[in-house]
């Protein structure tokens, strides 16, 4: 039987809500949930109607210390997307069998070297890609794109303007991440030099054209410029 003498904290009243919650919880969407709940009708008064962002936050870092403390089965965890609660990977070999959904298919090694290229490098091209990899990876970069871990994320300023592949949320919640700035060794792998592609050169015509257009304007300019102004006497009958 639960104690009713027992204290009614923030702490507690957050991991209710965090295991009730069917997906990941910031610190303000906590927030907004706690100062909504009650009213006149209610029993109970709601004691955190005034609880601020910044004790939702310590109140969450609490609970997580809490959990490790205790060496439970389960974990709060923040993720890209919010706070959650989560089985211990102690335990994801039984927990695994409560969900018989078909396991996902591991990437292949050729996928995780594209897949940290581009996480590393983006946003990049496809062609720069290959360039470090030695190979072409059009069957690669679609599966990564049909698993939802990458994307288009527009184009490249260069001629032919190539597109240029970028991570998604996705990836960061499949790799425990909050940002980009959590990868391994994320500044220096960044600032590494890598091989890029060769850039394309514009095309001759084209370039022939702007370079006569510019002329024109430029010849037009200048006979405007030395050009007499008009007169504003009549003309003589």
């Amino acid at each position: 039987m639960a104690d009713e003498s027992a204290p009614l904290t923030l702490v507690r009243v957050l991991e209710a809500l965090l295991f009730s919650a069917q997906k990941p919880q910031t610190a303000r969407e906590l927030v907004a949930t706690i100062k909504a709940a009650g009213g006149e009708d209610e029993l109970i008064p709601n004691h955190f109607a005034k609880v601020k962002e910044a004790e939702i936050a310590a109140a969450l870092e609490e609970l997580k210390v809490e959990y490790i403390q205790q060496s439970r089965s389960f974990q709060l965890v923040e993720k890209a997307e919010g706070w959650q609660l989560v089985t211990e990977p102690t335990y994801a070999m039984w927990v695994r069998e409560l969900f018989p959904a078909p396991k996902p298919v591991r990437l292949s090694s050729p996928a995780l070297e594209t897949l940290a290229i581009i996480a590393y490098r983006q946003p990049i091209t496809r062609a720069d890609v290959e360039v470090v990899r030695g190979v072409a990876i059009d069957g690669v970069l679609q599966t990564l794109m049909e698993r939802g871990l990458v994307k288009i994320g527009g184009r490249a300023e260069i001629p032919g303007r190539p597109l240029l592949y970028e991570t998604t949320q996705l990836f960061l919640e499949h790799f425990g991440l909050r940002n980009l700035e959590e990868l391994p060794n994320s500044e220096e792998l960044r600032t590494r030099y890598l091989p890029v592609a060769p850039r394309p050169e514009p095309d001759a015509k084209t370039a022939d054209s702007a370079e006569s257009a510019s002329a024109e304007q430029s010849a037009a300019a200048e006979a405007k410029e030395n050009s007499p102004p008009p007169s504003d006497q009549p003309a003589e009958a």
